[in-house]
């Protein structure tokens, strides 16, 4: 049993047939207007969070909306009161960027409808539906498209942001294979947006995050074929040997095929040995068994081998199990949490004093630091997101009782800090910008981004990223 302290007979029902119910957030019945005050509204608040902290902020109001026609009511009404408005679709900002003191909170939960077009290739789905639901969708379909890690992401916040899914390595980020956006301006008027229609907002809207000026209704996404097969390989190694497989990963990640996503995982109780260590974990997603063989071979005959502690052969699982094992193992709802991020192309070397301390400081199981070999592509489109870099290490600090936040709270931002002049920057899918504001994307692109926001939002109705960088502290992409 690993660390999630989930028993073998679950583990194995979401093994062998993906067949657990995932109920953890999601909403029942009908949505409604919460105010301030009323019986009930703190829980509705804190519901749409996946941290389970509670940061004190309470807007005036919360609108759970059903449809569009909500939407622009509670638009209208936030312009009314002279009311800022965030926006929520699943709720899973580990930073909780979405609860703000005062004004409306927007929740897009309940918009969460799948359309599939299998003849063109193409879905049309809600901000509040999870990548676990529309992967289930398209494998019946025999589709695929880039979803989240954890299956109850869901796609408003993730594809705003970038998208790091299951297959982006190959197929893209998620965002780049968004093709349109119906749209609510901060004005109420409702536009369809892409490269040949309202294409300055198309190209906001594809890495923009939290810092998106508009509310999108639905996405139109670019589908591509199921891969036939997909799978897992997994090393586990105990913590002494972490400069070892680290210098083993800097050195074979180029190599490594697009086909395979690397990550090293820290953990104080890793799979196998449930002690502190580091689980070199490797999905891969080809056309048949014989190429995963091939693309996996290099952990086979990786120097470092012998000092594995466990050992896990390549496993065919969907996409959806993945994700529900992560959830499982790695990401369980009801907890509290910290965490940071950055992108990183400085020697391994260099940060090894930094990981050391990462691995012998980190809160209790399941938290984890996460090593992934990303090695960008060189031709991305031209959008908002504009910042990566071959290698991306970020921290998830987890604990479950509030005495502990005072503990726990800063440790992902502290620990970053002090190797952060080796990075570049960060991702917004795990941004820490309210205790520590830094660089999420080019220069220009974040000054191209402002004029837009200034154009389409004046009045400034929607609210912005809950920090911002000083340009003259961060080195440039």
């Amino acid at each position: 049993v690993p660390s999630c302290g989930f028993s073998p007979k679950t583990l194995c029902r979401i093994w062998i047939r993906d067949g657990v119910k995932v109920n953890m957030r999601r909403p029942k019945g009908r949505g409604r207007i919460w105010k301030r005050g009323e019986e009930g509204f703190d829980d509705a608040v804190l519901a749409t969070s996946f941290n389970a902290r509670d940061n004190g902020a309470r807007p005036d109001m919360l609108m759970e909306a059903n449809d569009t026609s909500d939407v622009i009511k509670a638009l209208a009404h936030a312009r009314k009161k002279n009311w800022q408005v965030s926006i929520c679709s699943g709720g899973h900002s580990w930073a909780q960027n979405h609860l703000r003191e005062s004004g409306l909170l927007l929740s897009m939960a309940r918009i969460n409808h799948i359309e599939i077009d299998t003849k063109e290739r193409v879905a049309k789905v809600g901000p509040g539906c999870w990548g676990l639901d529309l992967d289930r969708s398209l494998r019946k379909q025999k589709l695929f498209f880039p979803i989240a890690h954890a299956p109850d992401v869901a796609l408003g916040g993730y594809l705003l942001q970038g998208g790091f899914g299951w297959g982006s390595r190959e197929l893209g980020l998620a965002t780049e294979n968004v093709i349109g956006l119906d749209l609510i301006l901060a004005d109420g008027s409702q536009i369809f947006a892409s490269e040949s229609q309202n294409s300055d907002i198309f190209w906001a809207a594809r890495g923009s995050g939290p810092g998106f000026f508009a509310v999108v209704i639905r996405y139109h996404l670019k589908l591509h074929p199921r891969y036939g097969f997909t799978g897992l390989k997994l090393q586990v190694f105990r913590r002494k040997h972490l400069e070892a497989v680290y210098q083993w990963a800097e050195k074979i990640g180029p190599q490594v095929a697009t086909s395979v996503e690397l990550q090293l995982l820290m953990t104080p109780k890793a799979l196998g040995i449930f002690k502190p260590g580091i689980e070199v974990i490797a999905p891969v997603l080809t056309n048949n068994w014989r190429e995963a063989r091939e693309a996996i071979k290099f952990l086979n005959e990786s120097p470092i081998r012998h000092l594995a502690s466990f050992t896990l052969p390549l496993v065919p699982l969907r996409t959806s199990t993945l994700s529900l094992i992560a959830n499982l193992t790695h990401f369980p709802p009801g907890v509290r949490w910290c965490t940071d991020n950055m992108w990183v192309n400085a020697p391994v070397s260099d940060l090894l004093p930094g990981l050391n301390e990462i691995a012998d400081s980190m809160p209790p199981a399941p938290s984890h630091s996460l090593w992934l070999n990303w090695q960008p592509t060189t031709s991305r489109p031209d959008m908002a997101f504009s910042l990566e870099t071959n290698h991306y290490l970020a921290l998830y600090g987890e604990w479950t009782h509030a005495q502990s936040d005072e503990k726990y709270e800063n440790w992902a931002t502290e620990k970053i800090q002090k190797i952060q002049q080796y990075g570049l920057g960060i991702q917004l899918a795990d941004e820490n910008l309210g205790r520590r504001p830094a660089r999420f994307m080019a220069d220009t692109n974040l000054e191209q981004l402002d004029i837009l926001r200034d154009r389409y939002d004046p009045t400034k109705l929607f609210r912005d990223w809950m920090g911002r960088h000083d340009r003259d502290d961060v080195p440039s992409a």
